[in-house]
């Protein structure tokens, strides 16, 4: 089955209705005002290890009983977990998505976040490494 260039569009607006990079999200956690909450959806043991600053923890598997206690109706949510290789983030923004939440996903996760070099929040302070110069050399 061909695709026709119409539909290819549907899908990519789809995704980027849905989705959002971590470069997108880490320029906007940088402002007063970023326009949503950042979720991580990892463990606990991952969560201590160190999450991105000024996010929330709410493990995916939690949504559903915890998600109104946590995350307000009316903010927008994105959803991050380890990287490329777990869907955490992807169940978490179903799973809010169908309790009405407006929800994208951050592709990479925190895999992709600590490869552009940017700082997770430690129980001993905020660390961050040298950007991976294969993921630097992007510049999308």
């Amino acid at each position: 089955m061909k695709m026709t260039s119409e539909r290819a569009a549907e899908i990519f607006t789809e995704r980027l209705a849905t989705q959002t990079d971590v470069a997108d999200v880490r320029a906007a956690t940088a402002t007063a005002a970023p326009g949503f909450v950042l979720v991580d959806c990892r463990s606990a043991a991952a969560w201590e290890q160190g999450h991105i600053p000024g996010a929330v923890h709410l493990p995916h598997a939690d949504v559903a009983a915890r998600a109104g206690e946590v995350l307000d109706p009316a903010v927008p949510v994105v959803t991050y977990c380890w990287g490329p290789g777990c869907n955490g983030a992807t169940r978490a923004a179903l799973a809010l998505s169908l309790r009405g939440y407006q929800v994208r996903e951050m592709i990479g996760g925190v895999e992709y976040w600590i490869r552009e070099g940017f700082p997770l929040r430690t129980p001993s302070g905020d660390v961050a490494r040298e950007a991976d110069p294969l993921v630097a050399a992007c510049g999308c």
